[in-house]
């Protein structure tokens, strides 16, 4: 089967795609609204691009009437936004912060949520997240209706028993994040993995 994303198939080349290319992992982006309410909210369309210097990437879409999400917003204002991670136990919370909600309600609020500082940014981190990234924006790339947001990883914040101080190494088997499957609403769980060497 070839589909022609160009031409026949281009309306379902967010379906076909997103149903493809998985897991993905969960970006739970924080960022302050121009009243300095805090906004949070998921996105799959997210990875790391490299580590020197560390950055990511994630894709914060249009709403369905053309206007950009409020985290495109914010992160257009302020230039600095937190990758929070998801695991297991904050799986149905992270969804509920998907609810589209007015501009300055804060979905944190709605899903029982708390907060904690960052440390060299202004938006906070999500305190119950195993794993939080502090960035600043390097830049905001329009591709066509893709808006691909990289960020300058300026600081990571871990759970304590989820790192190891001797081996300086995330303990994974500690770690169980969530990741994004088949549109429209499917995940999984990563905990079966298994161990593969790569040839010298």
């Amino acid at each position: 089967m070839e589909l022609d994303l160009e031409n026949e198939h281009a309306e379902r080349a967010y379906p076909i795609l997103a149903s493809l290319v998985t897991p993905r992992p969960i970006a739970w982006v924080t960022t302050l609204g121009t009243e300095g309410a805090v906004n949070a909210a998921p996105f799959s369309f997210f990875n790391l691009l490299g580590a020197n210097p560390p950055i990511l990437g994630f894709c914060p879409g249009d709403r369905a009437n053309g206007t950009p999400k409020d985290t495109a917003l914010n992160v257009r204002a302020g230039h600095e936004f937190v990758v929070n991670l998801v695991d297991e136990a904050l799986a149905e919370a992270m969804n509920r912060t998907a609810a589209t909600l007015p501009y300055g309600e804060e979905e944190l609020r709605h899903a029982g949520l708390t907060t904690r500082p960052s440390s060299v940014v202004r938006p906070p981190r999500i305190a119950e997240s195993p794993a939080s990234l502090e960035c600043v924006e390097w830049g905001t790339l329009q591709i066509g209706g893709n808006r691909l947001v990289i960020g300058l990883i300026k600081r990571v914040h871990v759970r304590d028993e989820l790192f190891d101080l001797a081996t300086q190494r995330i303990v994974t088997e500690k770690f169980h994040p969530i990741g994004r499957m088949a549109s429209p609403d499917w995940y999984c769980r990563t905990g079966e993995r298994f161990e593969m060497r790569r040839p010298e």
